[in-house]
Order: structure tokens, then C-alpha cells, then sequence
């Protein structure tokens, strides 16, 4: 297997980080050369999507790349522009995944997409895909609602410690652009935990 290195161009291949509890795809979508994200989780199949920003069909083969049923669980939307959530329509109609945004965006991403945020997230809210928990983090973005990033660190500690991930865990951290001011710069490391 090839090291992991994260780089994804448009139109090429997924970038596959295997971890302990969880499986973490990247692919490059849509002019913008947008990253999307596939959290899966190794025991039960669950998946998240961050970020349906463009081309449906390339993303539901990511889907099926880490589940052959092709189950999505939730899509995380990270802000409201439309780079971002420009396949989310089309991506939830064909798998039906609830939708998840920051709450100060939420409804600017209904509008723009005619799609409900099922989960409006703030600050600190837990999401939980399949046995793992992964934590919202509110970064300040270029948009009025927070960018929310997630990051994958399987842990033996209770989902609601905010401790740092102890010595045993995994750690592989999102980015987001708008967060951080550029691309693919890592933005935060909250906790995932396993249950």
C-alpha cells in the first residue's frame, strides 16, 4: 500500500488513510478542486460525508468505495457556499444521509439547495457514525456561520471527555480552506471516540 501522503488532484484517484477504528478517504471534486471527505467507520460500515461540493456521481462512488451498499449516514456541510454543497441535492436523494451544517449557515443551505439540515451543529456537539463520536469544532470562517471540521482519533476514553486523545489513539486531522485561510492546512484536532 501506498504512504498516505493527502494529495488529491480533480479527477484522480482517492487517497485512503486506514486507521485503528476508522477509515478516512479524500477526493478532489468540481473546478474549484474542492476536498471532500469519507469517514468510515471499520466495524459497522457507517459513513459521513464532509462536504458534497460537486460532482455527484464521483462522490457516490466514494461512497461505495468505503461501503459496497453504498450507505451514507450523514453529510456534514461546512459552510454555505456553494463550492460546497453544489452535489448535496443529488448526493442525499440518492442515499438519503441526514444533513449537518453549523447553525448560523443552516438555513442559507436549505435555501440555496432546496435540501433540509436535519442537524443544526454548534461548538462541541457530538456526532456519532456508527461507534465512533466525532466532536464539532466552530472555526471561524469566511462566512457567518462557523466552518465545521472533524477529525478521526479512535479512543478507548467516554465520547464527552474533552481531553486530549490519550497515547493509544489514532489521529488524522480534516482540513478546510475556509477555515484556515488556504488549502489543505490542517484546521483543528477534535476527538473521536469508539463506543
Amino acid at each position: 500500500m501506498t504512504a498516505y501522503t493527502g494529495d488529491v488532484t480533480t479527477g484522480g484517484p482517492t487517497a485512503l488513510r486506514v486507521l485503528d477504528e476508522v477509515e478516512i478517504r479524500k477526493v478532489s471534486v468540481g473546478p474549484m478542486d474542492n476536498d471532500a471527505y469519507l469517514v468510515t467507520c471499520r466495524r459497522g460500515g457507517s459513513q459521513l460525508l464532509v462536504d458534497a461540493a460537486a460532482d455527484p456521481d464521483r462522490l457516490l462512488e466514494l461512497v461505495r468505495e468505503g461501503n459496497e451498499t453504498a450507505r451514507l449516514d450523514v453529510v456534514v456541510t461546512t459552510h454555505r457556499h456553494r463550492d460546497h454543497l453544489a452535489a448535496l441535492t443529488s448526493v442525499v436523494a440518492a442515499t438519503g444521509a441526514q444533513v449537518a451544517a453549523g447553525a448560523p449557515d443552516a438555513d442559507a443551505i436549505t435555501e440555496l439547495t432546496g435540501t433540509s439540515v436535519t442537524r443544526r451543529l454548534h461548538d462541541g456537539d457530538l456526532v456519532v457514525v456508527g461507534h465512533l463520536t466525532l466532536e464539532a469544532v466552530a472555526l471561524r470562517g469566511h462566512t457567518p456561520g462557523p466552518s465545521l471540521s472533524s477529525t478521526a482519533s479512535p479512543s478507548t476514553s467516554p465520547a464527552r471527555e474533552r481531553s486530549p486523545a490519550g497515547p493509544t489513539s489514532s489521529r488524522a486531522t480534516l482540513c478546510s480552506p475556509a477555515a484556515s485561510g488556504g488549502r489543505r492546512r490542517p484546521t483543528t484536532s477534535p476527538r473521536c471516540t469508539t463506543t
